[in-house]
């Protein structure tokens, strides 16, 4: 296995970041800190954390201390206000703990920056824990959850710093998912996500740009609940925090990158589940409505300016403009794939995404970019699926492995500098 050393600034990191101080001492891995309960969480995502390799990721990542010394902090919680401020800043700081070690400001603990795997897990571990929290008052243990999550995937306090003159570009990630096959996996658009976040770049046209990112979840009902809407609302809203370009990015193909041309309102990916397990009810003979959509068209279009972006970035790996669909065809009942986008008064089944969440972060994010910022360019891009991970199932990295992240991730940024530029007058 690789061998992970301990960041000997991780403990001074982590009290300077986190704005709520933790009195009690660190618990030993498997004892109950007071008003903890040892009762198994019902959640199947968490029950991946069984697996050893998820603590050596955590570890690797430099995030270890957040996850051993956060149940002490939950023990000295005494009312609901002050659990809210506690998940809100321990969620925060994870967060920017993971951005500083994916952009090489802060010690790892051996594995290489810009890894997404480390946050994934820490933040599983982390529910966990609150799931197990048994205080003394009443908690609203859903809300306090969906507080963390967002905290910790970037929703808050990551607002554009950009002045005049600077264009904001925001962008989305995924998660790691298809873990019960593989619980080693990366996904380079969480990656991604990681490495550009508050950074500042430099368009094809010479301005400056800032990036704006969050990582999402891969499970439906964070989706249902509006997860999306949450995350890209305050940047679609006129006003100092609005982006001037928004694009959602996920883990699509083998070995190209693909501009999505159409995203479809269904879901239609059944049998293939989430992350715990949960499927769409959608498939592609019986696509489904998303819960919580407002109004809107079955399919919307990018509108990224993809001749620009396929005509200049190609290497090292090609990026095309996808223009398939699936629909079932006004007046009939069966499905359809198309090569050349819907035609009208079609249902859709499947966007360029297909039918699965990739689709759908597309869809919401450019159905609700349209309502309120529809001169907005927005759209969605596919990377190539990530690979070269070790044969041997237990080392979690190898230069292979690492090369392929840091090409993909390299080249997203590559399409940002093509996407964002502002239109001629």
């Amino acid at each position: 296995m690789m061998p992970l050393r301990r960041a000997a600034s991780a403990a001074s990191l982590l009290c300077a970041l986190l704005p709520i101080a933790v009195a009690a001492p660190a618990q030993a891995v498997g004892a109950a800190p007071c008003g903890t309960s040892l009762s198994p969480a019902p959640d199947p995502e968490q029950a991946r954390l069984a697996d050893t390799r998820t603590t050596v990721l955590i570890e690797g990542g430099g995030l270890g201390d957040f996850v051993r010394r956060f149940p002490a902090a939950l023990c000295g919680v005494r009312g609901d206000a002050e659990a809210d401020r506690l998940v809100d800043g321990w969620g925060e700081a994870l967060w920017q703990s993971a951005v500083r070690g994916a952009q090489g400001q802060r010690p790892t603990g051996g594995l290489p920056a810009g890894d997404d795997r480390p946050l994934y897990w820490a933040r599983l571990a982390m529910t966990e824990q609150l799931a197990r929290w048994n205080p003394t008052f009443t908690v609203d243990r859903a809300a306090l959850r969906s507080r963390f999550e967002d905290a910790s995937r970037g929703l808050t306090d990551n607002a554009f710093r950009a002045g005049h003159g600077v264009r904001r570009v925001f962008i989305s990630g995924f998660d790691p998912f298809g873990l019960d096959a593989e619980p080693r996996r990366a996904n380079p658009s969480g990656s991604a996500a990681l490495r550009l976040n508050g950074r500042r770049i430099t368009l094809s046209d010479g301005s400056p740009a800032e990036v704006r990112a969050v990582v999402l979840p891969v499970r439906y009902g964070d989706f249902d609940a509006g997860v999306v809407e949450r995350a890209f609302a305050p940047t679609l809203t006129p006003g100092p925090a609005a982006a001037d370009v928004i694009t959602t990015v996920s883990q699509g193909y083998p070995g190209i990158f693909t501009l999505e041309a159409w995203a479809g309102r269904a879901r239609s990916a059944d049998p293939y589940p989430d992350n715990t397990g949960a499927l769409s009810g959608g498939t592609r003979e019986h696509p489904v409505t998303a819960p919580g959509l407002g109004p809107g068209a079955e399919f919307i279009a990018t509108t990224l300016p993809a001749d620009a972006v396929t005509a200049a970035v190609q290497a090292p790996y090609p990026v095309l403009l996808n223009t398939e669909v699936t629909e079932i065809p006004a007046g009939a009942a069966a499905p359809v794939d198309r090569a050349d986008g819907p035609t009208p008064g079609s249902r859709a089944v499947a966007g360029g995404g297909g039918g699965y969440l990739s689709n759908e972060v597309a869809y919401r994010s450019n159905r609700l970019r349209g309502e309120l910022a529809p001169a907005l360019p927005g759209g969605h891009l596919h990377t190539p699926v990530l690979t070269g991970l070790p044969d041997d199932p237990q080392q979690v990295t190898g230069p292979e492995f690492e090369r392929n992240e840091r090409a993909i991730t390299s080249e997203v940024r590559a399409v940002l500098e093509r996407a964002a530029v502002a239109k001629a007058p």
